[in-house]
């Protein structure tokens, strides 16, 4: 992501003296708590999306950052929630605030950010970009909720899980892409259309996470945490579909009972393998990515786009 830092690097400075701003609090409590928060953060992708796509359409202005940290609350806001949910003692190799200051407290701080990310924009009166990131949650409450009642049954089918992935994942990017957008390009058209290259880009990242469950040569072994937490992915979806009817039963039996046993995790994987499974969502990542790059060179060449270019191709090149 070198290019896109380079070229938005002021606007990056910009926006994480901003955000530091917003996150300050006379509660020293939720003060100490929001800045260890800053202090972890991770690569900040959706802002830079968000800044690079309102580039795309003019000059950033200060509606084009506050669309950038209230996507960055609102992400933090889902991280916060999402370790409570999992019991997580860490993030980022760092702990957890529910694992620093208990349930209670996060629960508490999770809602503030998202709160506080919402009236930032409504003070502001940027009424589109909060209805943007409104839909967006909406769809990934309903993707998750969706989620865990199929996965229960485990009779994902394959449509049903790319429905899943776009609620849950891409629609968010979508939204901060078409955010960005919104505060520059004079047009609707430009804005849709950035939005469904961030859903495109949004999709493919989540097909990325998916195979990394399953490992690379490069990074060591593969974690197979998505089957022992019983979440069936592209890769054991589309094995699932095309192998024989006792191997399938075998493998819904090893995710169903012994998804802990090291071994069973191990064999499933191998089976994936062996199926082409990987291969098989390898492609369709490839698909999306490429989709989102022909939307994205419907725009005039620039740096901007360039850079954009090297993030859609991050999200599926990266190791972690």
């Amino acid at each position: 992501m070198q290019l896109a830092r380079k070229v938005i690097e002021q606007e990056l400075a910009h926006f994480e003296k901003y955000y530091h701003e917003v996150l300050q609090s006379d509660i020293l409590l939720l003060g100490r708590i929001n800045n260890y928060l800053f202090s972890k953060k991770g690569k900040q992708m959706r802002p830079m999306f968000v800044l690079l796509c309102a580039r795309l359409g003019g000059a950033i202005n200060e509606a084009s950052y506050r669309a950038a940290v209230i996507v960055e609350m609102l992400h933090t806001s889902s991280l916060v929630h999402d370790d409570l949910v999992d019991d997580s003692p860490e993030r980022r190799g760092a702990w957890s605030v529910n694992a620093l200051w208990g349930n209670k407290t996060a629960v508490w701080t999770g809602d503030y950010l998202f709160a506080h990310s919402v009236l930032l924009s409504l003070t502001k009166g940027d009424h589109q970009i909060i209805r943007f990131y409104s839909d967006a949650i909406q769809q990934m409450i309903e993707g998750e909720l969706v989620q865990m009642a199929k996965s229960r049954k485990l009779n994902l089918e394959e449509q049903v899980y790319f429905d899943i992935i776009t609620a849950k994942t891409a629609s968010f990017l979508a939204a901060a892409c078409a955010a960005g957008a919104s505060t520059t390009f004079p047009g609707n058209e430009q804005v849709q259309q950035m939005h469904l290259f961030g859903k495109k880009t949004g999709i493919a990242f989540q097909l990325k996470d998916d195979l990394l469950d399953y490992g690379k040569a490069d990074i060591g072994k593969p974690t197979g945490n998505d089957i022992k937490e019983k979440k069936l992915s592209l890769p054991l979806i589309h094995t699932l579909n095309t192998c024989n009817q006792r191997l399938r039963k075998k493998l819904l039996n090893i995710i169903r009972h012994h998804n802990t046993d090291e071994e069973q995790v191990q064999f499933v994987i191998n089976e994936v393998i062996k199926a082409g499974g990987i291969q098989y969502a390898t492609e369709k990542m490839f698909a999306y990515r490429d989709e989102a790059l022909s939307l994205l060179h419907q725009f005039p060449d620039s740096d901007t786009r360039k850079a954009l270019e090297e993030l859609v191709r991050y999200t599926t090149d990266r190791n972690y």
